[in-house]
């Protein structure tokens, strides 16, 4: 028998040691995280991980809770002082989490994760992105200073504005207003010098119901292009080449003749565009059978198609699109190779359908009952029928339309500002080497004059002088194109509105900033990416509003981007970034990153065992940009203190169920008497089997 004495030492009796060691402490505690953990879980699911983030795991209340269950456990250890050979299992498992959490508030505190967007051929970036909404202030003293922004939960408004304090110069700073999604426009202010063209157009067809307009700002990398999915249209500088004249003259869109219009000729800038217009008058004989793919448009409401060559050269195919009725998506009748078949639309969708009696299979690629034109791009604005359109892709072996002698035609003129085309005969062969793409170049004189060059599959090339609200035939379907308001001399200048995120734009979200200084207040809404100057005094100050920057010690390089495909089709596999890391101390380093295959710099083992490396993995690419990777870094000074913890817990589990020695022997009948003299500490005697 041993006697054991049971005094507690004198701190371990105060009620605070006493609070923190409770079990009851313990349950509450561990309750509570349970229950954050399901509701984060539902809020990731239901919303995304930013709102379980913002209220649960990146929460200054969730930081405490988790710095509350480790004092309550490292009190727990304590109370069990003096420590006996069966409170090993109990001690390595509360020692575990304990390691646990330490490495995980290390992480959470000191740790790194963004991304960065990397372009071959830029000069190497050290710019981390967070996602985490920031607004940047360059105050009037030259002081970059950061806000948080981020509006998940009870966003501001006019009536209960976010104030973010006064300014160096003395201006008060506020948010009043956010919104989930802001439309950008471009609206240019005329200057008296100086400054770029600016040019507003509008460009419109009857067939689809539809008008589009835009500004555009010469030579512009951004705002100097414009996109509509069929064609693009650019501004610069200077004066079109136009051809003398000569030719028929042409007809108005009205029907009268105007004096001052100057015809144009379509031309043919490349030679296998002569040779293909040759070998479709019967100039050239036979042909060779080559790998052919083609792209074609067609509406139910138009009998003209729009066709793009991807492979080989034009299969010479005519497709007939029946409007839907009853409910269905209508029907297609194609017509190639001296065969013709007939498709249901929504039997066939997304099907490879081989052509009885030719070597060509047809697949319809897409259905848009009520086609538009948005942000370039073709989408249907209901479901009804209104405008119903379907893009075929068709693909086998033939020879190329241009080899075929079944054109005839020659040269015409066609109206410089608008009307139909008076050359009924003659349109460029559908192959590769011709099909010149649908493209409008507007150029602009410092004195304001306009002239333009027209590149259509229709039409072919053309030129001249352009006036302005009179109407110039694209050749693209029946879009008519307006230059209706010039400026020889503008700034830049976008203005920013609230509007509905329908989630097929993606646009961006916004705020609106209210400036107030000396009695006067300046408000303006600001688009996530974008900067606007507010004129304060002694100097005017920058905002801007988006993603969370901070620089990092080492910079990035993209040497080269990869893409694997799939044999046997156009299927990305796979991609993969090389990368070049430099320091400022003159460190470097290459490597590749590709999918959950990351790589470490610097990569010393040391470094890695202890946290300090940043990881590279693979985050994203852009299908329209081979030359763009997204690369994600992480860097966790806490990750082996999780993995420790995480073995130290497993351990003490098998310790404690499994190892029998490191379990207490608890009394049994053997036990003789208990002995609790009060003049003296609490002895108890028990028996030891």
């Amino acid at each position: 028998m041993a006697t054991i004495s049971s005094a507690r030492p004198s701190w371990q009796r105060g009620p605070v040691f006493k609070f923190f060691a409770s079990l009851k402490l313990a349950v509450v505690l561990l309750a509570v995280l349970i229950v954050a953990a399901i509701a984060g879980t539902i809020w990731e699911s239901s919303f995304d991980a930013k709102v379980a983030r913002a209220y649960v795991y990146r929460a200054s209340w969730f930081n405490l809770w988790l710095v509350l269950l480790g004092a309550n456990l490292t009190v727990s250890a304590l109370s069990r002082w003096p420590w006996r050979k069966h409170h090993v299992a109990f001690l390595v498992t509360h020692l575990g989490i304990i390691t646990l959490l330490t490495g995980s508030l290390i992480g959470r505190i000191f740790g790194i994760e963004g991304t960065i967007t990397l372009f071959k051929g830029d000069p190497p970036t050290n710019r981390l992105l967070i996602d985490e909404h920031q607004l940047r202030v360059h105050d009037s003293d030259g002081v970059l200073k950061g806000y948080r922004a981020e509006f998940l939960h009870r966003p501001p408004t006019p009536q209960h504005p976010r104030d973010l304090g006064n300014l160096a110069g003395g201006a008060r700073l506020s948010v009043i207003d956010y919104a989930e999604a802001i439309d950008a426009k471009l609206n240019p202010r005329p200057l008296d010098s100086g400054g770029t063209p600016a040019l507003h157009f509008r460009i419109k067809t009857a067939m689809m119901g539809q008008q589009l307009e835009n500004w555009l700002l010469a030579d512009g990398a951004q705002n100097g292009n414009f996109g509509m999915g069929l064609a693009n249209i650019e501004l610069k500088r200077g004066k079109a080449e136009v051809p003398k004249s000569g030719h028929p003259e042409p007809r108005m869109l009205s029907g009268s003749r105007d004096p001052e219009e100057v015809p144009f000729k379509v031309t043919q800038r490349d030679p296998s565009v002569r040779a293909g217009l040759a070998d479709s008058l019967g100039m050239t004989e036979g042909g060779t059978e080559t790998e052919l793919e083609e792209s074609i448009f067609a509406f139910a409401k138009m009998p003209d198609q729009i066709s793009h060559v991807a492979k080989g050269g034009g299969t010479g195919a005519k497709i007939s699109f029946s409007p839907p009725q009853d409910g269905d998506k209508g029907q297609l009748t194609i017509s190639l190779a001296g065969k013709t078949q007939t498709l249901d639309v929504a039997q066939n969708l997304k099907r490879d359908v081989a052509i009885p009696g030719t070597q060509f299979t047809v697949r319809i690629e897409n259905y848009w009952a009520d086609l538009r034109i948005q942000d370039g791009k073709p989408v249907s604005l209901s479901d009804s029928p209104n405008n119903p359109a379907v893009v075929v892709t068709i693909l086998g072996r033939g020879v190329p339309v241009a080899a075929a002698s079944n054109a005839h035609g020659t040269e015409q003129a066609v109206s410089t500002n608008g009307g139909p085309s008076t050359i009924p005969n003659i349109a460029p062969a559908m192959n590769e080497a011709n099909a010149a793409e649908n493209h409008l170049t507007l150029f602009v004189t410092d004195d304001g004059a306009i002239s333009y060059e027209l590149d259509s599959r229709k039409l072919g090339h053309s030129s001249g002088p352009l006036e302005l609200n009179k109407p110039l035939v694209t050749g693209w379907a029946d879009w008519q194109l307006v230059v209706d308001r010039i400026l020889p001399h503008a700034e830049h200048w976008m203005d920013f509105a609230p509007a509905k995120n329908d989630g097929a734009n993606q646009l961006p979200d916004g705020v609106r900033v209210r400036i107030e200084q000396n009695g006067e207040t300046y408000e303006q809404w600001i688009s996530a990416g974008w900067q606007i100057t507010i004129p304060t005094s002694p100097n005017p100050i920058g905002i801007s509003y988006g993603w969370r920057s901070m620089p990092l010690p080492i910079a990035l390089e993209l040497l080269d981007f990869e893409v694997a495909r799939n044999e046997g089709n156009d299927a990305p596999a796979g991609f993969k970034s090389t990368l070049r890391i430099s320091t400022a101390e003159g460190d470097s380093g290459t490597g590749q990153c590709w999918m959950n295959h990351p790589f470490s710099f610097p990569g010393s083992w040391w470094r890695t065992w202890s946290g300090l490396t940043f990881k590279m993995s693979q985050a994203s690419w852009n299908p329209e940009n081979l030359g763009q990777s997204t690369i994600q870094i992480l860097r966790d000074p806490g990750w082996l203190l999780k993995w420790i913890g995480s073995l130290l817990v497993v351990t003490g589990v098998f310790l404690l169920f499994y190892v029998k020695k490191f379990r207490r022997q608890y009394a049994t009948a053997k036990t003789k008497r208990m002995i609790a003299p009060s003049s003296t500490p609490k002895v108890r005697e028990v028996a030891i089997s």
